[in-house]
Order: structure tokens, then C-alpha cells, then sequence
């Protein structure tokens, strides 16, 4: 039986995404799981996994289309099944234009022996183009990005996509062969810092859809969430030397971060306040089943959130890996869409730039985020003596229409065990 796929919801605030590449073409068998096409959100270029296995019968919309959350792209099912695309309840995908028609010259208007391909578009045609496309170039937003970037000429670039619509790969191998940059295009920044005493010049830069995105929603969440804010300060001694005796037995590529423990000690702290692994819907409170870590990742245009799932029921060891694996797909513009989506909790750590302290925003629709400063050592007296220690504080924002600052308290409380006593993440 065919199955329809669908525009998959990759965030609380996606409304729809512009479908940039098919990766499996019309008729070619796909495995489930296997990533059948690239979605582009307003956030990143997202890879979206087949649900089920079968053969690509039909796909209803075509490269470079934007497509509302929940409406048909495709269909999968048995090799040569009928596809009856009314029946399976999706509308039927739009006609490409005509290429020629009474407003454009047919090819018969081209002058004798000249291809039609070949033939330069009139003035008329120009002006249609220019207007369509910014500076007359047919091309996917992520292209276009990549290009605005690089400073790289997009009409020195041929188009892959349909009707020669450059996409993202067009862009990657024009920055691996090297494309002349745009003309009046501003030179690299140089490396070194300014120099005493000489001024920085004014700079305007756009501001990203990523960045409008994250602007909007923090200023939403702000205005419309009664924030409160309750800070520890922990000993993260005892967690940093498991660290060290844990990694010096794991490769490289196996070693287990700070953030792993933090994510983990989060999760399970959460089990025994569910007030703090819920959204407010209405006048009810969701307490969910799941208890889905989103963990923020910085990237070059603001921030993104990858979700660790059922993050307190997986080994510490496999919760590592996949979020490494994440963190990696999400920074080379291949994240998935179980990547982004159904955090119920987030943990944001600016430890890594050596930031003592900071306080988050609570991300929608979740009740609360934790904000991770960096591990410090510093004096203190133990026993008579003045000794070196290592503390690390932590603050959680929540919403207090639903938990308030005594339950906020007992979750540090807990969480605060579990980073003092590490071992109990291992059990």
C-alpha cells in the first residue's frame, strides 16, 4: 500500500519549509531511514529520512518549491504501484509553466539556425527575471547564503537544480574550483585585530532569517513568561576526575565531554520533578512522557537546539555519541529533523568560552532551561588548610505559571547529587 510523505514539522515555530534537493529520485528504491530529501527551514538545511521502505512512486512537489508543514511530497510504495494520488487524499502537484505562451516568444521567433537555448533574452525578459530573482539569478536560499558568504559570483556558477536553479552542491564544487567573487565584493577581513588607536568602520549586515527567528521567539518568550531564576554553585571535582579516568580508556573520538554529564545529570533529575519537563497548553499542563534534552549549539548565524532523546534512560557512553553525532551534522548543514525537534527541557553551557555565570531564556513551549557557567578552580579551606578547588554554577530560568521557586530549588538540589556524586550517573 502507497503511503504518502509529508512536509515534517522541524520546529515550534516552522510554518513551512522549501524542499532544495531530492536525493532519491522517482523510482529508485529507498530503505527506510535512508534521507530522502533536503528541507530548508528558516533555521537550516534539514535532511529528511524516509519513514518507510519501498520505491520513490511520485514526487508531488519539485525542487526549490516551498511547501506548508503537513502537505504531501511524495509517495512511497511497491514497485509499479498505481498511483492514485486522490485517493491517498494529497492534491495533485502544481503544472510547471509554460515556457512558452503569448506574453514570451515561442522558438520559432529565434533567428534561423540559432538554437533556442542559445538565444539572448530580450529586454522584456531581463526585466522578468531581474524582478523574480535577486540580481537575475535563479537560485535556492541556502545557495544563495553560501554565495553572500564567500563573496562568490552566482552568475559565473551553472545551475544544476530545475530550470538551471543553482543549489547548494553547485555552490560547494564553485568553492572548490574557485569562481571569480562579486564585483565590488569586500575583501576578506584581516585576521589581525585593529590597531590601537585606529577607529573600526560602521558596518550595516542584514539580519538573518536565523537571527529574526531566535530575535522574535526570546522576545516573546520574555514578554509573555514569568520568568524566576535560582543559581547553585557546585563542586565539580569529583565529576571532572571520572572524567578523566573514564576518557583515559576511550579513543579520541569516543571521549566524553562536561556537557554529557550535565545533559545526563539534567535528565535525571527530571524524573522526579515532571513540573519542570512540561509545557502549558492552555489552562493544562503537559507533563511529558519523554524526557528530550535540547542542547544548544552555537553556529554561524545564531544558535540551534539538537535533542538528545530519552536522555535519561540511554548509557552515558551511547547519550555521548549521539549527541557528538548531532552536534556534527547540525555544524555541517546535515541535520535531520529527529535532530531539532521535541526537546522538552534545554541545557545551554557557555563553559567552553570560559564564561563564570549567565542566565538563559526559557526556549517555548518548555517550562525551563538550565544555564551552565564554566568549571573554575579556586582557594578554599578544607580541613585548616587552603586548598584548590573546582566549582562550577549553574542557573535555571522556569516558568512560574507552572512550577515555582521551592520545586525549581529541589531540582538543583538533586542535580547537584548527581554532579557531586557522578558515579550515580553510571548506574
Amino acid at each position: 500500500m502507497a503511503e504518502i510523505v509529508k512536509m515534517p514539522k522541524l520546529g515550534f515555530d516552522m510554518a513551512e519549509g522549501v524542499l532544495v534537493r531530492w536525493v532519491i529520485a522517482e523510482n529508485e528504491s529507498v530503505e527506510k531511514g535512508d534521507v530522502l530529501a533536503e528541507i530548508e527551514t528558516d533555521k537550516a538545511t534539514v535532511e529528511v529520512e524516509a519513514a518507510v521502505g519501498g520505491t520513490v512512486l511520485k514526487h508531488i512537489v519539485a525542487e526549490g518549491t516551498p511547501v506548508p508543514i503537513g502537505e504531501p511530497i511524495a509517495v512511497i510504495g511497491e514497485a509499479g504501484e498505481e498511483v492514485d494520488l486522490q485517493e491517498l487524499g494529497a492534491s495533485q502537484p502544481a503544472e510547471p509553466e509554460q515556457e512558452a505562451s503569448e506574453d514570451r516568444p515561442a522558438e520559432r521567433d529565434a533567428e534561423p539556425g540559432q538554437d533556442q537555448a542559445e538565444r539572448e533574452p530580450s529586454e522584456t525578459e531581463d526585466a522578468s527575471i531581474e524582478s523574480e530573482y535577486p540580481d537575475g539569478v535563479k537560485a535556492t536560499p541556502v545557495a544563495r547564503r553560501i554565495a553572500e558568504d564567500n563573496d562568490l559570483a552566482l552568475k559565473e556558477i551553472e545551475g544544476s537544480g530545475p530550470g538551471g536553479r543553482i543549489v547548494k552542491a553547485d555552490v560547494e564544487n564553485a568553492l572548490e574550483r574557485g569562481v571569480p567573487a562579486e564585483k565590488g565584493a569586500p575583501a576578506p577581513r584581516p585576521a589581525a585585530a585593529i590597531p590601537a588607536g585606529e577607529r573600526r568602520q560602521t558596518e550595516r549586515v542584514p539580519v538573518s532569517k536565523l537571527r529574526n527567528i531566535i530575535g522574535s521567539r526570546m522576545s516573546r518568550s520574555k514578554q509573555e513568561l514569568p520568568h524566576f531564576y535560582v543559581t547553585v554553585d557546585l563542586d565539580a571535582g569529583p565529576l571532572m576526575d571520572l572524567r578523566k579516568q573514564i576518557n583515559q580508556a576511550l579513543s579520541d573520538d569516543e571521549k566524553i565531554s562536561v556537557n554529557d554529564f550535565l545533559v545526563k545529570a539534567s535528565a535525571v533529575a527530571l524524573r522526579e520533578f515532571p513540573n519542570l519537563n512540561a509545557s502549558l497548553e492552555g489552562d493544562e499542563i503537559v507533563r511529558h512522557g519523554q524526557i528530550n534534552v535540547g542542547i544548544a549549539v552555537a553556529v554561524d548565524e545564531g544558535l540551534l537546539t539538537v535533542v538528545a532523546r530519552d536522555a535519561d534512560l540511554k548509557p552515558l557512553r551511547t547519550l555521548s555519541g549521539e549527541i557528538r553525532a548531532m552536534v556534527e551534522r547540525t555544524r555541517s548543514g546535515k541535520v535531520r529533523p529527529d535532530d531539532v525537534e521535541g526537546s522538552t527541557f534545554t541545557v545551554s553551557n557557555l563553559g567552553m568560552f570560559e564564561v563564570d555565570h549567565f542566565i538563559a531564556i526559557i526556549n517555548p513551549p518548555e517550562a525551563a532551561i538550565l544555564a551552565i557557567g564554566s568549571v573554575r578552580e579556586e582557594p578554599a579551606y578544607l580541613n585548616g588548610e587552603l586548598v584548590p578547588v573546582r566549582r562550577l554554577k549553574v542557573t535555571l530560568s522556569a516558568d512560574h505559571r507552572v512550577t515555582d521557586g521551592a520545586e525549581a530549588a529541589r531540582w538543583l538540589q538533586v542535580f547537584r547529587e548527581n554532579i557531586e556524586n557522578p558515579v550515580l550517573l553510571l548506574i
